[in-house]
Order: structure tokens, then C-alpha cells, then sequence
């Protein structure tokens, strides 16, 4: 079953996929999200590496978004990422999250410095993308329970949150939430930079 909720703004809604870290995409209403969410479905199996078979999408609720939310950003945690994750689930996500870091990696290797602009010239170069994913992800360490100081290379970055979900301290956020969040995050920098490199 593909669990997913919808997380509602006054202009935005954010389709999530609750089991799945990173694939959580918006439109203009609950029908255009799922919409949206779907039409991504091979997208986020090519990152990940596999996607399973998840049979159509059943919306399990919703939560109400904020000026994040239409900013463009999933913000809100739900009542279902108070789920306990096990340690079969936990490797399961770490692996997926995993999967997305190294997926941006590469599509950062292969992507031209130079992306092209928006509509009013604005847009982030790849170089500076990818420094921004860094501090974002040191932004979203504390919520998972570590703590990074600055500089900190990223491979080692990257471990020190990994070895904050296993130890299972306690995080500003619930676990499913941060994965999700940061997954996100990842692969909609990763996707723009695709998309912008064309």
C-alpha cells in the first residue's frame, strides 16, 4: 500500500509518501499533488534504486500546512511519523536516504557549473547548490539528534547523522519526519539541478 497524506497551504499542497523518504511533491489541491506525486513515481525509483510495488496511493489524512508549506516546502510533521520505526524500517530508510545523497552526488558530477536561469534570470549555479544542500543538512542534524560543527567534511557529515538515527537519541523531531524531510530536500535540489542542466 502506498501510504500518503497531504499537507494543505492556502496555495500549495504537498502529496507525501509517508514510507518512502524523499518523494513528496506539490500542486495546486489535493487531486494535482497526488497527480504530481505519481507522475514522479519513476523519477524517485531511478534515485533510489528500486522503488517496490506499492499498488495505488490511499490517503491516510491531512495535516494543515504553513507559510512554509507555500513557500514551497513540506513543513509540518504528522501524527504518523510517531510510528516506531524498528530496526528493520530504520535500515530500510537510512539505505533510501543514503541513496538519495549519492544520487545527488552524481548529478552534481555530471551537471555543467553554469544552470540555466529562470524566467527573470534568477537561479542557483550547481557549485552553489550543492554548498547550499550542505548547511541545509547541517540545519536538519539537530532534529535527528547530532550535532555538526562547521567545516565538518561532507562524508563525515553525512555519517554523523546516519550514527544519530541508530543510537535512537533524541531529536528535535520524530525520526520518520526528519528522513522524510531530509530526503526531500536532497532529491528536489538533485531534480533541479537535472532540470536546469538541460
Amino acid at each position: 500500500m502506498l501510504r500518503v497524506y497531504l499537507e494543505n497551504g492556502p496555495k500549495w499542497t504537498f502529496a507525501c509518501a509517508l514510507d518512502w523518504p524523499g518523494w513528496c511533491r506539490r500542486g495546486k489541491g489535493d487531486e494535482p499533488a497526488v497527480e504530481e506525486l505519481l507522475s514522479y513515481a519513476a523519477r524517485y525509483a531511478a534515485a533510489v534504486g528500486a522503488l517496490e510495488a506499492t499498488g495505488d496511493p490511499t490517503i491516510v489524512g491531512r495535516v494543515t500546512g504553513n507559510a512554509t508549506t507555500d513557500f514551497g516546502a513540506p513543513a509540518v510533521a504528522t501524527e504518523w511519523d510517531l510510528e516506531t520505526l524498528d530496526g528493520a524500517e530504520l535500515d530500510r530508510q537510512l539505505r533510501l536516504l543514503t541513496q538519495t545523497w549519492n544520487y545527488f552526488d552524481t548529478v552534481v558530477t555530471n551537471a555543467p557549473a553554469s544552470l540555466r536561469k529562470g524566467p527573470r534570470g534568477g537561479g542557483r549555479d550547481r557549485d552553489d547548490v550543492r554548498r547550499h544542500v550542505i548547511e541545509a543538512e547541517r540545519g536538519y542534524a539537530p532534529k535527528a539528534g547530532a550535532r555538526i560543527p562547521p567545516r565538518t567534511p561532507w562524508e563525515q557529515q553525512r555519517a554523523m547523522i546516519t550514527d544519530a538515527f541508530r543510537r535512537r537519541e533524541d531529536g528535535q523531531w520524530p525520526a520518520r519526519y526528519v528522513l522524510r524531510r531530509m530526503a526531500w530536500h536532497v532529491l528536489d535540489h538533485a531534480w533541479e539541478i537535472e532540470d536546469r542542466s538541460e
